[in-house]
């Protein structure tokens, strides 16, 4: 890959003594692979010819033999859920994209293709909130290459405006004769990656988009304090408390997966809340879907009765149930919420776990008529 400073014009690339490539123009700042035949050599040279000229590179990297591919991971986005912003036909779906099919020639099937609209757009979502580090993108190559120019590649985890406010990562500037090429940047967290077209009556055409990541997880760029840009990760999940009710009529209306069924209504004879008998230090807990990392938790309290009841319990995040679940680090102590009010605590620390535990470090009746949990899972890259 070389990285420019200066916009090299007709640069030769030259191993042993022949000439594998040339570089036509690369933008400021940017990465570009040069993928050729095998050729034999001990020397690697770049070749700037004419006379007043100044060469520089910033990075060379050469592969061969076993590292023929330029990424040490595999391509995360192969086979994942794609969409666009439109379909002009049938055989230019966008999931043509991320199909492990090169082919640049549109009339094989194996490219996706837009109308002509405002700002068309492609996206991809990845197996879960990955660490990536390049995207290579394979342009049409029977005709219209030019169609991709200006484009942005955006990667992140917001779905806000289809994912196109994420972070820009990379313009894809014009390609000349190459079909394919990467894109390689500082790591970028996100489950969604973007290819967004701006300007007005414009056509987006990919043959085959390629994302790459480090296996590492970082939370570092993820949202805190936005719930809209997070998803409810405790809706239908599974769950269980400490006791039920004494009652049996009121223990038929307090079961736990009540507080996960998506529905806020605050009267406990409705269906909706649970409610456990008066114990010492009652609890709540749900297993989530995913481990995830966990930004918030929202209580609905009752609004029946009793919202005091609730005064004084504590969300706690881990991998653990031990001790119900109950030694897993805090996020949030509730002081009090109004009744039939439901009000988000957003944790001290962004926290990893499977199980969201509520419980009264006390005597006392535990009820709530919804939990919700925001963040994002973090299933690994290839996962």
């Amino acid at each position: 890959s070389l990285i420019n400073t200066l916009l090299l014009n007709t640069l030769f690339l030259i191993c042993s003594l022949n000439r594998v490539a040339v570089i036509h123009s690369l933008q400021t700042g940017a990465t570009s692979t040069f993928s050729f035949s095998a050729a034999e050599g001990q020397f690697i040279n770049i070749l700037l010819p004419g006379g007043g000229k100044i060469l520089t590179l910033c990075e060379v990297e050469v592969w061969a033999d076993d590292q023929l591919r330029p990424h040490p991971h595999e391509n995360i986005a192969a086979g994942a859920k794609a969409a666009q912003s439109s379909t002009q036909e049938h055989q230019g779906n966008a999931q043509n994209a991320v199909d492990g099919n090169n082919n640049t020639d549109y009339r094989r099937g194996s490219c996706t293709l837009s109308k002509f609209e405002a700002e068309p757009w492609w996206r991809v979502e990845l197996p879960g909130v990955c660490n990536v580090t390049s995207v290579t993108i394979t342009n049409r190559g029977d005709c219209c290459g030019h169609r991709i120019n200006g484009a942005q590649i955006r990667i992140g985890n917001s779905l806000k405006n289809n994912g196109n406010n994420n972070k820009l990562v990379a313009v894809i500037g014009p390609l000349g004769s190459e079909v394919t090429k990467t894109y390689r940047f500082r790591a970028t967290e996100g489950r969604y990656v973007n290819i967004f077209l701006p300007g007005e009556n414009k056509i987006l055409t990919l043959c085959e988009v390629e994302v790459f990541a480090d296996e590492e997880f970082r939370p570092e760029s993820l949202y805190l304090h936005d719930q809209t840009e997070l998803q409810n990760l405790a809706l239908r999940g599974t769950a269980t408390q400490s006791s039920l009710h004494s009652s049996s009529t009121l223990a038929a209306f307090g079961l736990a997966q009540n507080a996960i069924d998506g529905n806020r209504n605050s009267h406990l004879k409705r269906g909706s809340c649970m409610q456990t008998g008066k114990e010492s230090a009652p609890w709540w807990r749900v297993i989530l879907h995913h481990k995830s990392m966990i930004f918030s938790v929202a209580l609905t309290n009752r609004g029946d009765c009793c919202s005091e009841d609730l005064d004084g319990a504590e969300i706690r995040i881990g991998d653990s149930v031990k001790n119900n679940g109950k030694d897993n680090p805090l996020c949030a102590t509730v002081s009090s919420i109004p009744a039939g009010q439901t009000e988000y605590f957003n944790c001290s620390a962004l926290l990893e776990g499977s199980y969201v535990t509520v419980s009264l470090p006390r005597e006392g009746t535990l009820s709530l008529c919804e939990v919700e949990v925001f963040g994002v899972p973090v299933v690994r890259c290839g996962d």
